[in-house]
Protein backbone atom coordinates (compact mmCIF):
# COMPACT_ATOMS: atom_id res chain seq x y z
CA UNK A 1 0.00 0.00 0.00
CA UNK A 2 1.27 3.20 -1.21
CA UNK A 3 1.23 5.68 2.09
CA UNK A 4 0.22 9.17 2.21
CA UNK A 5 3.67 10.62 2.04
CA UNK A 6 4.36 8.77 -1.26
CA UNK A 7 0.81 9.81 -2.46
CA UNK A 8 1.50 13.60 -2.31
CA UNK A 9 4.91 13.10 -4.06
CA UNK A 10 3.12 11.18 -6.50
CA UNK A 11 0.40 14.35 -6.92
CA UNK A 12 3.19 16.55 -6.99
CA UNK A 13 4.82 14.90 -9.74
CA UNK A 14 1.80 14.89 -11.81
CA UNK A 15 0.81 18.05 -11.59
CA UNK A 16 4.59 19.58 -12.40
CA UNK A 17 4.24 16.98 -15.68
CA UNK A 18 0.85 18.41 -16.56
CA UNK A 19 2.17 21.98 -16.91
CA UNK A 20 4.57 21.31 -18.98
CA UNK A 21 2.30 19.30 -21.51
CA UNK A 22 -1.01 20.89 -23.54
CA UNK A 23 -3.92 19.90 -21.79
CA UNK A 24 -5.88 17.25 -23.42
CA UNK A 25 -8.94 19.00 -25.34
CA UNK A 26 -11.36 18.69 -27.64
CA UNK A 27 -11.07 18.06 -31.30
CA UNK A 28 -10.22 20.70 -33.64
CA UNK A 29 -13.42 22.85 -34.58
CA UNK A 30 -12.20 24.10 -37.45
CA UNK A 31 -11.16 22.19 -40.45
CA UNK A 32 -11.27 23.51 -44.13
CA UNK A 33 -10.58 25.24 -47.31
CA UNK A 34 -10.11 28.19 -48.95
CA UNK A 35 -12.44 28.25 -51.58
CA UNK A 36 -10.69 31.29 -53.88
CA UNK A 37 -12.65 32.73 -56.85
CA UNK A 38 -14.27 36.06 -55.85
CA UNK A 39 -10.72 37.75 -54.91
CA UNK A 40 -9.58 37.25 -58.45
CA UNK A 41 -8.39 39.73 -60.79
CA UNK A 42 -8.31 42.42 -58.47
CA UNK A 43 -7.23 44.72 -61.28
CA UNK A 44 -10.65 44.67 -62.68
CA UNK A 45 -13.42 46.68 -60.25
CA UNK A 46 -15.53 45.72 -60.33
CA UNK A 47 -15.36 43.21 -62.95
CA UNK A 48 -17.95 40.72 -64.48
CA UNK A 49 -18.87 38.00 -62.46
CA UNK A 50 -18.19 34.82 -63.79
CA UNK A 51 -15.42 36.43 -66.39
CA UNK A 52 -12.99 37.83 -64.00
CA UNK A 53 -14.27 36.18 -60.77
CA UNK A 54 -16.17 33.66 -59.25
CA UNK A 55 -18.21 32.89 -56.24
CA UNK A 56 -18.09 29.42 -54.99
CA UNK A 57 -20.45 26.44 -56.09
CA UNK A 58 -22.68 24.38 -54.39
CA UNK A 59 -20.71 21.63 -55.84
CA UNK A 60 -17.55 22.71 -54.81
CA UNK A 61 -18.97 23.04 -51.12
CA UNK A 62 -20.90 19.67 -51.58
CA UNK A 63 -17.32 18.21 -52.08
CA UNK A 64 -15.36 19.43 -49.42
CA UNK A 65 -17.93 18.65 -46.84
CA UNK A 66 -18.00 15.38 -48.06
CA UNK A 67 -14.32 15.11 -47.81
CA UNK A 68 -15.08 15.96 -43.85
CA UNK A 69 -14.67 19.60 -43.76
CA UNK A 70 -16.93 21.86 -42.22
CA UNK A 71 -15.16 25.23 -42.55
CA UNK A 72 -14.79 27.55 -45.94
CA UNK A 73 -12.64 30.47 -45.93
CA UNK A 74 -14.16 32.67 -48.85
CA UNK A 75 -11.79 35.82 -50.40
CA UNK A 76 -13.26 38.21 -51.84
CA UNK A 77 -12.14 41.72 -52.58
CA UNK A 78 -13.37 44.66 -50.55
CA UNK A 79 -13.78 47.13 -53.40
CA UNK A 80 -15.91 44.96 -55.42
CA UNK A 81 -18.37 45.27 -51.80
CA UNK A 82 -17.99 49.04 -51.75
CA UNK A 83 -16.99 50.50 -54.84
CA UNK A 84 -15.91 53.79 -52.70
CA UNK A 85 -15.65 54.41 -48.90
CA UNK A 86 -19.07 55.65 -47.38
CA UNK A 87 -21.19 54.13 -50.16
CA UNK A 88 -23.51 51.90 -49.44
CA UNK A 89 -22.53 48.21 -50.13
CA UNK A 90 -23.06 46.64 -53.55
CA UNK A 91 -26.53 44.34 -53.63
CA UNK A 92 -25.56 42.35 -56.35
CA UNK A 93 -21.79 41.53 -54.79
CA UNK A 94 -24.20 41.17 -51.29
CA UNK A 95 -26.70 38.27 -53.29
CA UNK A 96 -23.69 36.00 -54.09
CA UNK A 97 -21.87 36.49 -50.74
CA UNK A 98 -25.60 35.61 -48.92
CA UNK A 99 -26.16 32.91 -51.34
CA UNK A 100 -22.60 31.37 -50.44
CA UNK A 101 -23.29 32.12 -47.14
CA UNK A 102 -26.84 30.63 -46.69
CA UNK A 103 -25.86 27.36 -48.42
CA UNK A 104 -22.54 26.74 -46.68
CA UNK A 105 -24.07 27.29 -43.00
CA UNK A 106 -27.45 25.48 -44.06
CA UNK A 107 -25.43 22.67 -44.22
CA UNK A 108 -24.33 23.01 -41.22
CA UNK A 109 -20.58 24.69 -42.26
CA UNK A 110 -18.84 27.65 -41.28
CA UNK A 111 -18.09 30.33 -43.77
CA UNK A 112 -14.86 32.46 -43.32
CA UNK A 113 -15.64 35.86 -44.79
CA UNK A 114 -12.13 37.28 -45.86
CA UNK A 115 -11.91 40.89 -47.08
CA UNK A 116 -8.30 39.89 -49.22
CA UNK A 117 -7.49 43.02 -49.87
CA UNK A 118 -3.27 42.66 -47.90
CA UNK A 119 -4.20 45.89 -45.48
CA UNK A 120 -5.25 47.94 -48.36
CA UNK A 121 -8.31 49.44 -50.36
CA UNK A 122 -7.74 50.17 -53.99
CA UNK A 123 -3.78 50.26 -53.07
CA UNK A 124 -3.99 53.03 -50.46
CA UNK A 125 -2.60 51.46 -47.30
CA UNK A 126 -5.61 51.39 -43.96
CA UNK A 127 -4.69 53.60 -41.44
CA UNK A 128 -3.80 56.49 -43.93
CA UNK A 129 -5.28 59.63 -44.81
CA UNK A 130 -7.58 57.91 -48.25
CA UNK A 131 -8.55 55.05 -46.11
CA UNK A 132 -9.36 55.69 -42.39
CA UNK A 133 -9.20 53.27 -39.55
CA UNK A 134 -12.38 53.95 -39.18
CA UNK A 135 -13.71 53.13 -43.32
CA UNK A 136 -12.73 49.28 -42.31
CA UNK A 137 -14.44 49.84 -38.98
CA UNK A 138 -17.74 50.99 -40.98
CA UNK A 139 -17.19 48.12 -43.65
CA UNK A 140 -17.17 45.14 -40.69
CA UNK A 141 -20.07 47.30 -39.15
CA UNK A 142 -22.36 46.83 -41.92
CA UNK A 143 -21.24 43.15 -42.35
CA UNK A 144 -21.48 42.56 -38.94
CA UNK A 145 -25.14 43.54 -38.78
CA UNK A 146 -26.23 41.63 -41.66
CA UNK A 147 -24.50 38.34 -40.55
CA UNK A 148 -24.41 38.66 -36.36
CA UNK A 149 -27.68 36.19 -35.99
CA UNK A 150 -25.90 33.91 -38.10
CA UNK A 151 -23.39 32.19 -35.40
CA UNK A 152 -21.70 29.84 -38.26
CA UNK A 153 -20.12 32.92 -39.94
CA UNK A 154 -16.69 33.98 -38.94
CA UNK A 155 -15.33 37.33 -39.47
CA UNK A 156 -11.51 37.29 -40.36
CA UNK A 157 -10.67 41.39 -40.28
CA UNK A 158 -8.33 41.16 -43.25
CA UNK A 159 -6.12 38.92 -45.30
CA UNK A 160 -2.22 39.34 -44.67
CA UNK A 161 -1.92 43.12 -44.18
CA UNK A 162 1.93 44.20 -44.51
CA UNK A 163 3.70 47.73 -44.65
CA UNK A 164 2.74 48.54 -41.59
CA UNK A 165 3.74 48.49 -38.07
CA UNK A 166 2.68 45.88 -35.32
CA UNK A 167 1.39 48.78 -33.40
CA UNK A 168 -0.43 50.83 -36.19
CA UNK A 169 -1.95 47.76 -37.14
CA UNK A 170 -3.09 47.35 -33.97
CA UNK A 171 -5.03 50.48 -33.31
CA UNK A 172 -7.01 49.41 -36.67
CA UNK A 173 -8.08 46.13 -36.44
CA UNK A 174 -9.27 47.10 -32.07
CA UNK A 175 -11.41 50.04 -34.55
CA UNK A 176 -12.99 47.05 -36.12
CA UNK A 177 -13.69 44.72 -33.22
CA UNK A 178 -15.45 47.40 -31.59
CA UNK A 179 -17.60 48.55 -34.06
CA UNK A 180 -18.38 44.16 -34.87
CA UNK A 181 -19.21 44.19 -31.15
CA UNK A 182 -21.16 47.90 -31.09
CA UNK A 183 -23.97 45.97 -33.07
CA UNK A 184 -24.48 43.52 -30.50
CA UNK A 185 -22.84 40.45 -32.99
CA UNK A 186 -21.01 37.81 -31.23
CA UNK A 187 -19.44 35.78 -33.85
CA UNK A 188 -15.65 34.66 -33.58
CA UNK A 189 -13.26 37.30 -35.18
CA UNK A 190 -10.28 36.51 -36.59
CA UNK A 191 -7.61 39.06 -36.00
CA UNK A 192 -4.18 38.54 -38.44
CA UNK A 193 -0.86 40.33 -37.27
CA UNK A 194 1.01 42.25 -39.80
CA UNK A 195 3.75 41.12 -42.07
CA UNK A 196 1.52 38.67 -43.64
CA UNK A 197 0.55 37.48 -41.06
CA UNK A 198 3.39 35.19 -40.56
CA UNK A 199 3.46 32.09 -38.02
CA UNK A 200 7.64 31.75 -38.55
CA UNK A 201 7.64 35.91 -37.81
CA UNK A 202 5.44 36.37 -35.08
CA UNK A 203 7.72 37.06 -32.84
CA UNK A 204 10.10 39.07 -35.56
CA UNK A 205 11.19 42.99 -34.77
CA UNK A 206 12.65 43.91 -37.48
CA UNK A 207 13.37 47.34 -35.55
CA UNK A 208 10.02 47.75 -34.49
CA UNK A 209 7.70 45.72 -31.61
CA UNK A 210 6.72 42.57 -32.80
CA UNK A 211 3.43 41.16 -33.38
CA UNK A 212 4.06 39.19 -30.25
CA UNK A 213 4.60 42.02 -28.49
CA UNK A 214 2.26 44.06 -29.63
CA UNK A 215 -0.93 41.97 -29.28
CA UNK A 216 -0.23 39.74 -26.37
CA UNK A 217 -2.76 41.54 -24.34
CA UNK A 218 -5.18 42.12 -26.98
CA UNK A 219 -8.09 41.08 -25.53
CA UNK A 220 -12.55 40.85 -26.99
CA UNK A 221 -15.37 42.14 -25.04
CA UNK A 222 -17.19 39.15 -26.36
CA UNK A 223 -14.12 36.13 -25.46
CA UNK A 224 -14.96 34.77 -29.23
CA UNK A 225 -11.39 35.93 -30.92
CA UNK A 226 -8.65 33.97 -32.60
CA UNK A 227 -5.35 35.41 -33.98
CA UNK A 228 -4.91 34.10 -37.66
CA UNK A 229 -1.76 33.20 -39.07
CA UNK A 230 -0.65 32.17 -42.04
CA UNK A 231 2.45 29.33 -42.60
CA UNK A 232 4.14 28.07 -45.99
CA UNK A 233 6.93 25.87 -45.99
CA UNK A 234 9.07 26.99 -49.02
CA UNK A 235 12.59 28.52 -48.24
CA UNK A 236 11.11 32.29 -47.97
CA UNK A 237 7.55 31.03 -46.64
CA UNK A 238 6.03 32.82 -49.50
CA UNK A 239 3.71 30.05 -50.69
CA UNK A 240 5.45 30.58 -54.06
CA UNK A 241 7.09 27.57 -54.51
CA UNK A 242 6.43 23.71 -54.98
CA UNK A 243 9.11 23.37 -52.31
CA UNK A 244 9.31 22.52 -48.98
CA UNK A 245 12.50 22.88 -46.81
CA UNK A 246 12.39 19.48 -44.82
CA UNK A 247 9.44 16.73 -43.17
CA UNK A 248 9.55 19.05 -39.69
CA UNK A 249 9.37 22.60 -41.41
CA UNK A 250 5.76 23.06 -40.29
CA UNK A 251 6.13 22.16 -37.04
CA UNK A 252 9.57 24.11 -36.62
CA UNK A 253 7.79 27.82 -37.87
CA UNK A 254 4.19 26.97 -35.55
CA UNK A 255 6.08 25.81 -32.35
CA UNK A 256 6.82 29.79 -31.22
CA UNK A 257 3.99 30.79 -32.23
CA UNK A 258 2.42 27.80 -30.10
CA UNK A 259 3.91 28.76 -27.44
CA UNK A 260 2.85 32.30 -27.33
CA UNK A 261 -0.43 31.79 -27.76
CA UNK A 262 -0.38 29.61 -23.96
CA UNK A 263 1.96 31.76 -22.66
CA UNK A 264 -0.42 34.94 -23.00
CA UNK A 265 -3.93 32.81 -23.03
CA UNK A 266 -4.62 32.90 -26.48
CA UNK A 267 -6.01 30.92 -29.08
CA UNK A 268 -4.76 31.25 -32.91
CA UNK A 269 -6.08 29.91 -36.57
CA UNK A 270 -4.19 28.52 -39.13
CA UNK A 271 -5.91 30.58 -41.85
CA UNK A 272 -3.78 29.84 -45.03
CA UNK A 273 -1.31 26.88 -45.30
CA UNK A 274 0.08 25.43 -48.72
CA UNK A 275 2.19 22.16 -50.11
CA UNK A 276 2.68 20.04 -53.46
CA UNK A 277 2.39 17.12 -53.83
CA UNK A 278 6.34 15.85 -53.31
CA UNK A 279 6.93 13.35 -50.84
CA UNK A 280 8.91 15.62 -48.58
CA UNK A 281 5.57 18.18 -48.66
CA UNK A 282 3.06 15.80 -48.00
CA UNK A 283 4.83 14.29 -44.95
CA UNK A 284 5.41 18.28 -43.31
CA UNK A 285 1.54 18.44 -44.35
CA UNK A 286 1.29 15.88 -42.09
CA UNK A 287 3.38 16.67 -39.52
CA UNK A 288 2.28 20.38 -39.23
CA UNK A 289 -1.27 19.28 -39.02
CA UNK A 290 -0.98 16.55 -36.30
CA UNK A 291 1.06 19.18 -34.17
CA UNK A 292 -1.84 21.45 -34.30
CA UNK A 293 -4.47 18.74 -33.29
CA UNK A 294 -1.85 18.13 -30.65
CA UNK A 295 -2.39 21.36 -29.20
CA UNK A 296 -5.30 22.05 -29.85
CA UNK A 297 -6.09 23.60 -26.30
CA UNK A 298 -4.42 26.69 -28.45
CA UNK A 299 -5.29 26.15 -31.77
CA UNK A 300 -8.91 26.10 -33.42
CA UNK A 301 -8.62 25.04 -36.56
CA UNK A 302 -7.36 25.22 -40.12
CA UNK A 303 -8.35 26.77 -43.76
CA UNK A 304 -5.50 24.66 -46.63
CA UNK A 305 -4.66 27.23 -49.08
CA UNK A 306 -6.71 26.52 -51.66
CA UNK A 307 -9.50 25.50 -53.86
CA UNK A 308 -11.45 26.41 -56.62
CA UNK A 309 -12.39 25.55 -60.27
CA UNK A 310 -9.96 28.68 -62.04
CA UNK A 311 -6.71 27.48 -60.49
CA UNK A 312 -5.64 25.35 -63.26
CA UNK A 313 -2.14 23.55 -62.80
CA UNK A 314 -1.61 25.56 -59.18
CA UNK A 315 0.29 23.06 -57.04
CA UNK A 316 -1.24 23.62 -54.46
CA UNK A 317 -4.63 23.47 -55.42
CA UNK A 318 -6.69 20.41 -53.92
CA UNK A 319 -9.36 20.98 -56.30
CA UNK A 320 -10.24 17.62 -57.83
CA UNK A 321 -9.01 16.78 -60.88
CA UNK A 322 -10.76 14.55 -63.78
CA UNK A 323 -8.45 12.02 -62.66
CA UNK A 324 -9.72 12.03 -58.81
CA UNK A 325 -9.01 13.58 -55.76
CA UNK A 326 -5.51 15.48 -54.99
CA UNK A 327 -2.48 13.81 -53.38
CA UNK A 328 -2.78 16.52 -50.52
CA UNK A 329 -6.31 15.57 -49.74
CA UNK A 330 -5.60 11.97 -48.71
CA UNK A 331 -3.29 13.66 -46.07
CA UNK A 332 -6.39 16.33 -45.39
CA UNK A 333 -8.44 13.55 -44.82
CA UNK A 334 -6.08 11.67 -42.58
CA UNK A 335 -5.81 14.61 -40.15
CA UNK A 336 -9.35 15.24 -40.31
CA UNK A 337 -9.83 11.62 -38.91
CA UNK A 338 -12.08 10.96 -42.45
CA UNK A 339 -11.76 6.92 -43.03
Amino acid sequence: MIDLRKKLLLASAVLALSSLTPALSEPLRFVGVNLAGAEFRGNRIPGALNKDYIYPSSKDVDYFMSQGMNTFRVPFRWERMQLNLGWELEDDELEQLDKTVRYITDKGGYTLLDPHNYGRYYGKLIGSKQVPASALADFWRVLALRYKDNDKVIFGLMNEPHGISASDWREIAEVSITAIRDTGAKNLILVPGTNWTGAHSWMTSRGKPSNGEVFRDLKDPANNMMFEVHQYLDGDYSGTKDFCQSEDIGVEKLTSFTKWLRENNQRGFLGEFGVGSSPVCLEALNRMLKYVSDNADVWGGWTYWAAGPWWGNYPFSIQPSPEGDRPQMKVLQDRIGRP
